[in-house]
């Protein structure tokens, strides 16, 4: 039997307060997701939920089921705490209604 080819990948995870990204040995074709698992990463944060958080290969979305190429880093994501268009809709609502609008006054 042939010895398997294996490639070495990161998988990264980040809080504000703590961040960690392991290297890790996995066997070529090896996907997003199973990297994430062999990696032990859940471990060392519990909150991380492999079938929930969304995940990325250097800063770009991509599916569990993305085969990897070596020297490739899976970040697994956080889930956002606001909704970006809703923080944005609140605030412009607010700037309205406090008068500002690019106009000096002169109502």
């Amino acid at each position: 039997m042939e010895p398997q080819e294996t490639m070495e990948v990161e998988v990264a995870y980040a809080r504000p307060e703590r961040q960690l990204i392991l290297r890790v040995e996995v066997p070529a074709g090896t996907t997003a997701l199973e990297a994430a698992r062999l990696s032990g990463i859940e471990e060392q944060f519990p909150e991380i939920r492999l079938d929930q958080n969304r995940m990325g290969i250097f800063g770009k979305l991509c599916k569990g089921d993305r085969v990897l190429n070596p020297g490739d880093r899976v970040e697994i994501y956080r889930p956002l705490l606001a909704d970006p268009r809703a923080a944005r809709r609140e605030l412009a609502a607010a700037g309205k209604s406090m008068g500002k609008g690019g106009r000096d006054g002169d109502d």
